[in-house]
């Protein structure tokens, strides 16, 4: 076996066409082709090698030749993590800038009843490390809960409870106050399963009523980014996350003339991020 080979499903994400786990669903599909083959899983190929994705040549690039973009969405609730709705919700995806030829993939996911942070890269393989349950990456959710909460609850929640799908816990819970019935606090989890915030909080009786992520690893929610509009992360602040995903760093690109121009009439200008601070905790 040729030491210059790679997993095709990693090289096709790096091409943009998608996250790591979706490029191998497509291969599994027999959507991809190699110097005139149907690809299986478990394929490696080399730069050289031919390859067709949906019957479209595929430019392939070694990790060192893809520039790597990452921008900061603030998702407003009713929105869909999904590219496309059969019935003609708004998605993620349709406020995010074009792109020539690459796609915007998703780093994680929320429901549709959940606000706030959303990461989108063009670097599959980002998104696949950064996502991955072996990577730790902490998410941090601002949660509004309905009910008295006591301290043997969070006890409970830290220590471990026992959900349909196996283990959950928080690492880490603190309370911000609130009015009456309904008290704000601030949770970390290290994994990103379906509906895990909630149904921890609901595992102790008592209701979210709003939940909100506000940090994906170092990068917080950007306050200037106001539900439904975006920003692009700056050159530290993507070398910041390649580092968390234990990845080198790259050059982000400079855009095209045509790139300017698409981008400049896009509702919602390119800004530089600067992280807030995260708030202090109380013990």
């Amino acid at each position: 076996m040729s030491t210059t080979s790679e997993k095709l499903q990693k090289v096709l994400a790096r091409a943009g066409l998608g996250s790591r786990r979706e490029m191998e669903t497509a291969i599994a599909d027999g959507r991809v082709k190699v110097n005139g083959q149907v690809a299986t899983l478990g394929d490696r190929i080399e730069m050289r090698d031919r390859v067709l994705f949906d019957n479209r040549p595929v430019t392939l690039r070694g990790a060192d030749e893809v520039p790597r973009r990452v921008i900061m969405y603030n998702k407003p609730e009713g929105e869909l993590c999904t590219r496309k709705d059969p019935e003609g919700r708004r998605t993620v995806f349709d406020r995010l800038p074009r792109l020539k030829g690459e796609r915007w993939i998703a780093i994680g996911r929320l429901d549709i009843n959940t606000s706030g942070l959303l990461l989108f890269t063009t670097d599959g393989e980002l998104a696949n490390r950064l996502m991955h349950p072996s990577t730790q990456v902490e998410r941090e959710y601002a949660v509004r809960v309905m009910g008295e909460v006591t301290r043997q609850n969070v006890v409970a929640m830290v220590q471990g409870v026992m959900l349909e799908d196996g283990p959950a816990n928080f690492t880490d819970v603190q309370e911000f106050g609130g009015e009456g019935i309904n008290t704000w606090f601030h949770v970390v989890i290290l994994e990103g399963r379906n509906r895990e915030v909630r149904r921890l909080w609901e595992s102790q009786g008592v209701t979210v009523s709003r939940l909100k992520r506000v940090r994906y690893g170092n990068i917080f929610l950007d306050k200037r980014a106001k539900a439904g509009e975006w920003v692009e992360l700056s050159q530290a602040e993507i070398d910041d996350l390649a580092e968390l995903a234990g990845l080198e760093s790259r050059k982000v690109p400079d855009l095209t003339p045509d790139e300017k121009n698409r981008w400049s009439r896009d509702k919602h200008k390119r800004k530089p991020v600067q992280a807030m601070r995260k708030p202090k905790t109380r013990r």
